[in-house]
């Protein structure tokens, strides 16, 4: 039985959505692993191959290195043999997790107690596509003076890719802060970020209108999935899908890592030429529709975005350009600092601790990824968040810890929002400060809004 949603709009309720995956993973475990020498390395590498394990973290076998942590599900069907090879090489590990199946039947929680309500969105759940598309539709009509909607390109299955443009109308040229979340399928928290991001910066506004000189130079664009055909398939077929749905060469094998796709030396490093490989970085570079998207409104507003982030997970990261060399952007002390403040006030929320830096320099070489794309297109300052957490649950984030981990991420984000502003408009810094204060004051009574059902 597969997940559907009928919409009634004369009272804007759902009826329960009701879901089960086609693909199981009863039995399959993650396990963590720290090989200690070349012998080890090769022979993960070989289960990789030969297809005995999904690994996961670093994201390609090439990155496998000794001494480093290993993240890998193991198939039920393969687990015994797996492990027997494990102990008779001496190679360490331990048990992430137990069963997958159960971190996917937990996930989501008492979806059949309420009907979703376009009227009263929960903060603290996770949406399916059409939830998402509905909320989308209640902001643009609940704060009309703010909130705008608009088209940005087609997915391979010719779904809408939407936009909200949050702004205030000026007579004045203004610049932009773009955000995209949801590029890999399985990340669900991302998309979940994203809609927190919007109602908290509209209740912080329209708390007090006055604090309007920050919208009058900036508006947000906010992309709440940008893989849709993708996010759709992990909620209907496979919950761990990662890529998008466009076909490849290879009949058995589909799907696009869109975070491979953008030119910034495409394919070069930490991607494959495989359609079958997760980390396929497509046929060229901007194969793929949501790309091309995403990158030509990126360079039709070249000169007027300060700013480009982009929200994914787990690893819990603030990753700067570049991904696929040493070289580091012209401006990297200034983002290795903002970066660090940022990760210094996330931590203060609720104690959870980040690594920044270049992907090359504290996760592993990649490219063709958005960051450094947007990086190699002239924007000052591009970030890349990777979410909670670091192995417990991976990318199957229970909803409970939705609100912490949104809580504590828009308290960075905003500081780093709150430097790209001060930074151009520094006669506008007060009015600005009091309204990320009402943002972050909002974030203190989020527990009241997120609980609406």
């Amino acid at each position: 039985m597969k997940w559907w949603v009928r919409y009634i709009s004369i009272f804007g309720i759902f009826p329960v959505i009701t879901h089960s995956f086609q693909a199981q993973y009863n039995g399959d475990q993650v396990l963590h692993l720290i090989p200690t020498d070349s012998e080890h390395v090769e022979f993960l590498k070989q289960l990789v191959e030969d297809e005995q394990i999904d690994l996961w973290r670093p994201e390609f076998p090439e990155r496998i290195q000794p001494q480093d942590e290993v993240h890998a599900r193991i198939p039920a069907s393969a687990l015994d043999a797996v492990k027997g090879e494990l102990k008779e090489r001496a190679l360490q590990y331990s048990i992430l997790t137990e069963n997958i199946q159960d971190l996917l039947d937990n996930q989501i929680q008492n979806e059949d107690k309420q009907p979703f309500n376009t009227r009263a969105h929960s903060y603290i759940k996770y949406h399916p596509m059409e939830e998402i598309y509905h909320w989308m539709e209640q902001m643009k009509e609940n704060y009309k003076e703010l909130v705008t909607q608009h088209l940005l390109g087609m997915t391979y299955q010719k779904r809408p890719m939407y936009y909200l443009k949050i702004s205030r109308k000026s007579d004045k040229p203004k610049k932009i802060i773009w955000m995209d979340c949801g590029i890999h399928a399985r990340e669900w928290i991302a998309p979940a970020f994203c809609q927190w991001f919007v109602r908290e910066v509209l209740e912080a506004y329209t708390a007090d209108p006055d604090r309007d000189r920050f919208l009058q130079h900036i508006d947000f664009y906010i992309l709440p999935v940008l893989n849709i055909d993708g996010y759709i398939h992990s909620w209907t077929e496979d919950r761990l899908w990662r890529k998008s749905m466009s076909p490849c060469d290879n009949s058995t094998c589909f799907g696009t890592d869109l975070n491979r796709n953008f030119q910034a030396k495409w394919c070069s490093i930490g991607a494959s030429r495989n359609c079958c490989s997760i980390i396929y970085c497509g046929s060229a570079p901007e194969s793929e529709p949501e790309t091309i998207a995403v990158a030509g409104f990126l360079r039709k507003h070249l000169g007027d975005v300060l700013c480009y982030l982009t929200i994914h997970s787990y690893g819990q990261l603030i990753l700067m350009p570049y991904g696929y060399t040493n070289t580091t952007a012209s401006n990297h002390e200034e983002m290795m600092r903002v970066g660090e403040k940022a990760a210094n006030v996330l931590q203060q929320k609720h104690g959870t601790k980040f690594k920044v830096g270049p992907s090359s320099w504290v996760l592993y070489y990649s490219s063709g990824s958005s960051r450094d794309w947007a990086g190699d297109l002239g924007i000052d300052f591009s970030y890349t968040f990777e979410l909670r957490d670091n192995g417990t649950y991976q990318f199957l984030l229970p909803e409970d810890q939705i609100q912490p981990t949104c809580e504590e991420t828009m308290d960075a984000v905003t500081t780093i929002i709150q430097h790209v502003y001060d930074k151009h408009f520094p006669n506008s810094t007060p009015t600005v400060a009091a309204l990320w204060s009402a943002v972050l004051m909002s974030c203190l009574l989020s527990v009241h809004f997120a609980n609406l059902l």
